[in-house]
């Protein structure tokens, strides 16, 4: 997930140690500048600072924190002049500092990654609403194949039926490499069509799948009546206006229905997005209570955001439906609504995507999304690589009746969190990686399974 709240503050005390680091540095201390032909002399100084370096004066020992790794830098100097001396074909000094500045994020999380000018604009387009594609969230693999989070509803890829959980290996034919862009292959102008070459649970060959690309303008909340009294919210992806639209929604079904008896919220294969969406929906059906907490290493990650009174169902129960597809975002409103004691969870284990991105961005247009923080119900419990386990367990049904948006073929999600490379761990996690993985549920059942469960509250 992506916040807002933060994310000012972030950049805010951010600013000053990003300016730091594009200054020049401060004369060198002395034995930093001794003469390389004295490499004894270098070596007691050096052995004397190491000795004097523990200190309990605070002041120090920040300063030590910050310092910049010489040795390190050397070496990395070092393999920079030998590649731009002496690889095979020429390669520029922009070519190799980019390359470098993007290697600084690929040993750290999956989540935390370098955008170029044209992702961090197609990034913030995603988030808004509107972009051009095939409306599909995706994690990029080490390989270079792109793992699919989850199809988002009515885009291409939902009707042509890819689903969560889908490995892409190709694309037009063309096997994706290692250091490939994950979503440019996948996006392009309106009409255009792609094949997808897709490696799927249960399935003993590859399957090509054509996507005609389309301008995505995501319609993240819709909302109908199940029966007089009863209502239904989908909730698709939680983006700029998903909050007030939520909001909309649900004073439509209060006026039809004369006032509700109980609602079903739909967040099934629902990737996230922003955490500010997430946190005004729950605010909107709890009365009081936290929402969720996030911790990271410095000040400007750590936040608070506690529900204020009004609730907009006017305490009318409240059934969550989640499957394997859940992520992020939405696993925040679960968690939230869920520890309050506001809603039943129906479903299966949600994906177990705990942690929050901030967004910084470069002066030449090129942004890095950064992973600065988890984030933990109001119980004081982490999902990261666990996810959220239902109150009520349900499994997919293979001749499951296409509705509310999902597609037909249910299968047993093959990735969560937990099996990502470099996942971040959490502390309760334990087992085989995934081994407690959730199912994609897809069609009817699920919802029909939450309003028999929505009864009982009455």
């Amino acid at each position: 997930m992506t916040p807002r709240f933060p994310l000012l503050a972030f950049l805010l005390a951010l600013a000053p140690a990003c300016a730091l680091a594009q200054q020049q540095p401060p004369a060198a201390p002395a034995a930093q500048q001794a003469p390389a032909t004295d490499a004894a002399q270098q070596a007691d100084e050096d052995a004397d600072a190491e000795d004097a370096a523990p200190t309990d004066d605070p002041d120090a020992a920040e300063s030590a924190a910050t310092e910049v790794p010489l040795a390190e830098i050397k070496r990395f100097v070092g393999v920079f002049n030998a590649v731009r001396a002496a690889y095979v074909d020429p390669v520029s000094d922009e070519q190799l500092m980019h390359a470098a500045v993007k290697g600084l994020l690929l040993g750290l999380d999956p989540h935390s990654t370098y955008f170029d000018k044209e992702d961090a604009e197609a990034f913030d387009e995603e988030t808004s609403g509107a972009y051009e594609g095939i409306g599909v969230e995706v994690q990029p693999q080490p390989d270079g194949t792109i793992r699919v989070i989850a199809p988002i509803d009515d885009t291409p890829a939902a009707r042509a039926g890819v689903k969560a959980g889908d490995l892409i290996t190709a694309v037009d034919g063309k096997p994706l490499q290692p250091g490939d862009d994950g979503m440019g292959p996948l996006r392009g102008k309106p009409g255009t069509k792609l094949v997808l070459t897709i490696e799927r649970a249960g399935q003993d060959k590859p399957l090509e799948i054509p996507v005609v690309r389309d301008t995505i303008r995501v319609a993240s909340v819709r909302g109908r009546m199940l029966e007089p009294g009863y209502g239904f919210i989908r909730v698709a992806a939680f983006q700029a206006d998903t909050a007030a639209d939520f909001e909309r929604v649900l004073g439509d079904l209060q006026k039809q229905s004369g006032g509700l008896r109980g609602l079903v919220l739909d967040l099934r294969s629902n990737p996230g997005g922003l955490l500010v969406s997430a946190v005004q929906i729950a605010d909107d059906l709890l009365d009081k209570g936290d929402i969720v907490s996030t911790r990271g290493r410095i000040p400007a990650s750590d936040s608070r955001f506690a529900a204020t009174p009004g609730d907009l169902l006017k305490g009318a129960p409240l059934v969550l439906i989640v499957d394997a597809g859940t992520a992020s975002a939405a696993e925040v409103l679960a968690g939230a609504l869920h520890d309050n004691h506001r809603a039943r969870i129906v479903g299966s284990r949600t994906f177990g995507k705990g942690s929050v991105q901030t967004l910084l961005p470069l002066d030449n247009g090129d942004s890095v999304k950064l992973t600065t923080a988890r984030y933990y119900t109001p119980s004081g419990k982490s999902i990261q690589a666990l996810g959220i386990a239902p109150d009520v367990v349900l499994h997919a049904a293979n001749d499951a009746d296409a509705g509310d948006g999902h597609a037909n073929g249910n299968v047993v999600a093959p990735v969560t969190e937990a099996t990502l490379p470099g996942h971040l761990i959490s502390e309760e996690e334990g087992g085989l990686p995934g081994d407690n993985a959730g199912e994609v549920l897809d069609g009817k059942a699920p919802v029909d399974a939450a309003l028999a469960e929505l009864k009982k509250k009455r």
